[in-house]
């Protein structure tokens, strides 16, 4: 699975880089932030990186004295972020961090270092207190919105994120008569309290967040193959196609729409979903011209033709998010589906399935009209997932952008490659 989209050509990355080694001959490695599967360059052997609950990272420290060593967590967010008001989908993109205790003697967030060290994964052998985590993502998230939405003028009827990667990291210090930061060696502003005891401090020996497994086909014994930041592998001697799961990888449907009359530069995938929508009457395409209140007749044929909602399984900037997916909704794509991989390049799906389910609400605020008097209702709308496909649909490249004509769709080739960043 390759893309013609190269990430080299994108802007300098905000992710961060991390320090490890192979997990089959030990060989040092370094990994992107968004990398999952990775061939060593030494003994070529290829493993997939799995998360437990969230990746959990830390920064080194400059000295090797692990006396009074204390690691405080905070929570790192990066996403989208989607807000559904009476004047439309509003959209942001957050990469923020917060302490996960509650504590004045530490800095509130990890601020730009991240992005200027390079980190390494938590294991259950670094020495040193790692504290317990008192704030849960959820609570930190809700700071986030909290400032994001201090803007917003009107009531918001729906929210959600999307693509989001959250991860905890770990930032060290020297506790004792005073508090050093160890990544300097240099000791903080902030003086302890008379009563300060390094004993009140919460803590154990650290929780790993992440594992490694083979990447082989579980079902056939093949090499896997993918992007490196590809969520989705694909086995070619037996035609299939594996997600991650908590132990694991699983086997999934998909398919593409074959190009036509022009042959394809490059095929993007797609979430199609199938679901059941209540308190609003959404079934076929006839409800969607309707509900939409787009300008065209209503076909008879149409009231029999199923609903399915798009998005995208890709990373891009959120206003093109929410337009793909808008657009293939509303365009309700046909023609045969072909069950197997398509000869030209594929991009890699980036974002699962479950951040398309999350979209659909996004969605159906996008083209419900009136909106006036049909937001409002948006947060008793129920939608049900009761099936999913990954479909890749063929795009031309052309010098700045990827289109594709019959369904009146086009991305931009640098929107595509600083997606790198989301």
């Amino acid at each position: 699975m390759r893309s013609p989209i190269s990430a080299a050509s994108a802007e300098k990355s905000i992710n961060f880089q991390i320090d490890h080694q192979c997990p089959q001959c030990g060989a040092p490695a370094t990994f992107e932030e968004t990398e999952r599967l990775f061939t060593c360059p030494f003994c070529k052997v290829k493993s997939y990186l799995l998360s437990r609950g969230c990746f959990r990272y830390l920064f080194p420290r400059k000295s090797k004295s692990v006396q009074d060593l204390v690691y405080v967590p905070y929570w790192r967010f990066k996403g989208m972020l989607f807000s559904c008001l009476s004047k439309g989908v509003k959209h942001r993109f957050i990469d923020a961090s917060h302490q996960a205790i509650t504590s004045d003697l530490f800095p509130a967030s990890v601020g730009l270092r991240s992005q200027a060290l390079s980190l390494k994964f938590v294991t259950p052998e670094e020495p040193g207190l790692f504290l317990t985590p008192r704030q849960t993502l959820d609570d930190v998230t809700g700071l986030f919105e909290a400032r994001f939405n201090a803007r917003l003028t009107g009531p918001i009827y729906h929210q959600t994120h999307i693509g989001e990667a959250a991860s905890q990291i770990y930032s060290p210090f020297y506790v004792g008569k005073k508090i050093i930061d160890a990544v300097l060696d240099e000791p903080l502003s902030r003086k302890l309290p008379p009563d300060f005891s390094l004993d009140k401090l919460e803590g154990g020996p650290p929780k790993p967040g992440f594992t490694f497994i083979p990447a082989i086909c579980p079902h056939c014994g093949w090499d896997l193959n993918g992007s490196r930041d590809s969520l989705v592998l694909s086995c070619k001697n037996c035609v299939s196609m594996w997600f991650p799961v908590k132990n694991g990888l699983k086997k999934m449907k998909f398919a593409h729409l074959p190009g036509g009359n022009k042959e394809a530069s490059v095929y993007l995938p797609f979430w199609r979903i199938k679901a059941d929508v209540s308190g609003i009457q959404l079934k076929s395409y006839a409800d969607v011209v309707r509900l939409a209140n787009l300008p065209k007749v209503v076909q008879t044929a149409w009231e029999s033709q199923e609903f399915r909602f798009w998005a995208s399984a890709f990373k891009v900037v959120p206003q093109v998010f929410l337009r793909l997916g808008t657009s293939l909704t509303l365009s309700q794509p046909a023609g045969r589906l072909e069950p197997e991989l398509p000869e030209a390049p594929v991009h890699p799906v980036t974002l699962p399935f479950t951040e398309g389910i999350e979209t659909l609400k996004v969605s159906l605020a996008g083209f419900m009209k009136p909106r006036r008097d049909l937001l409002p209702a948006l947060p008793d709308i129920q939608i049900s997932p009761r099936s999913i496909l990954l479909v890749y649909l063929p795009f031309q490249e052309g010098h700045h952008d990827l289109t594709n004509d019959a369904l009146q769709l086009s991305l931009n080739k640098k929107q595509l490659s600083h997606a790198a960043n989301l």
